[in-house]
């Protein structure tokens, strides 16, 4: 992983050299140092432009960094030329792109603040990874790959047809036949279900969710309760997949931190509500 981030970072600078060198000149007889890469009529397209267009790609090993700094610039060259026969046309004055431009704008104003809160939070120490590690074996020591049978009733049914569903289908759960059996007894409430097959690896499951369905044995079921339904959940077979040490903790970092950041932006974004008068209008004020 270190090494492809190092190649990465290698053919980004060599290509950022490359587009340097060409609009620089080599020798001393090179002509005098510039930024712009390339003039489309009046209009300059600087380095910085095919730099920062380089650096939203894949790294390309192998690839030649003139020739790919090339191609860029001959990409941006074209976007300049459309650009300015929608400028002679005045579209960037009809409505609809209007509109869009400020879409962009908000966006990339909006992002820029986010990635400036992120730029804030502290990454997750070692001791933090490995902590996580072990606290979590369902996840990584000890995972598993489960092939399920799975009843999935809307709460909203179960709420409205029976108050007693949930605790009927804890109790079907524990016999050796429950999932059609509970089938049968939805059938029999008129109580609407969905169901099916599923093989899912730890991880594609709830995290809620996962500590009650990996205590189950190969034949065992339970039920799992979410916001919007309950799920009768079968454990047809299952194989133990252990995640490496190796490649765990590279994904613990990365999701910790992302975990962090969410957490900030969230407490962020919640002060902000609290501190700044927001009223809504129209028919979006009628569900406040």
């Amino acid at each position: 992983m270190h090494l492809h981030l190092a190649r990465s970072l290698q053919v980004v600078s060599a290509v950022a050299l490359a587009v340097a060198l060409v609009a620089c000149g080599g020798g001393s007889d090179a002509p005098k140092a510039t930024q712009v890469a390339a003039k489309v009529g009046q209009e300059e397209i600087t380095i910085h432009q095919v730099n920062q267009l380089l650096q939203g790609m894949p790294a390309m090993e192998g690839q030649d960094p003139k020739v790919l700094s090339r191609a860029m610039l001959d990409k941006l060259i074209d976007q300049q030329l459309a650009v300015n026969q929608a400028t002679e046309a005045k579209l960037h004055r009809s409505p609809e792109v209007v509109v869009q431009i400020e879409s962009a704008r908000r966006d990339i104003l909006a992002r820029a603040y986010l990635q400036q809160i992120s730029a804030t939070v502290a990454r997750p120490t070692a001791d933090d990874v490995e902590a996580y590690y072990r606290s979590n074996p369902a996840l990584f020591a000890e995972r598993r790959v489960f092939n399920v049978q799975e009843l999935v009733v809307p709460f909203s049914a179960a709420q409205q047809a029976a108050p007693n569903v949930l605790a009927e289908l804890r109790r079907l759960a524990q016999s050796p036949n429950g999932l059609q059996q509970a089938a049968q007894w939805l059938q029999a409430q008129n109580i609407g279900f969905a169901s099916g097959t599923a093989t899912r690896a730890a991880e594609q499951l709830p995290l809620n969710a996962l500590p009650q369905v990996h205590a189950l044995s190969d034949g065992q079921s339970t039920v799992l309760e979410a916001p919007n339904n309950l799920t009768l959940v079968q454990v047809v077979s299952s194989q133990r997949l252990p995640l490496a040490k190796t490649e765990a903790l590279p994904r613990i970092e990365a999701f910790l931190f992302n975990q962090r950041v969410n957490e900030q932006v969230t407490a962020k974004l919640k002060d902000l509500r609290a501190a700044t008068p927001i009223a809504y209008q129209g028919e979006f004020a009628a569900d406040r």
